[in-house]
């Protein structure tokens, strides 16, 4: 059944929302509800872990895509894929360190796991 008074969808969806509501990550003003001075403090410090150091950008982009994806950070994952990218990352080697950020957050549930069945008094321990 057609709809009368159907609008193109860009009319009916000005915003570019998703389905489920939510603005997409580049509709967003990045730190939009930090004070100009914590800004200015906080864009300081990142500015420097990306200065002069050991490690080569694009290791630091490894780094920086593992902890975006173990923190749950969607805009940060995608910026640091870009950057990645721009460094010369090659798709073998993203997928080598999301291996690896599975790999130990795997890692952190049978840590977890375990410790709370010891502190349980190895209530589910297996015969060895």
């Amino acid at each position: 059944m057609e709809k009368k008074d159907a609008q193109p969808e860009a009319a009916q969806n000005p915003l570019g929302m998703l389905g489920d509501g939510r603005l997409p990550s580049s509709a967003m003003r990045s730190y939009a509800l930090l004070k100009p001075e914590l800004k200015a403090i906080y864009m300081q410090f990142y500015k420097a872990t990306y200065g002069k150091s050991h490690l080569d950008d694009k290791t630091k982009e490894f780094v920086a895509i593992a902890a975006a994806l173990a923190l749950g950070c969607k805009g940060c994952t995608e910026g640091h894929l870009k950057k990645a990218k721009k460094d010369g990352a090659t798709a073998d080697e993203i997928s080598e360190v999301i291996a690896i950020t599975l790999g130990v957050a795997a890692a952190t549930i049978v840590d977890r796991s375990d410790i709370a069945n010891f502190h349980l008094g190895g209530l589910f321990e297996r015969p060895q």
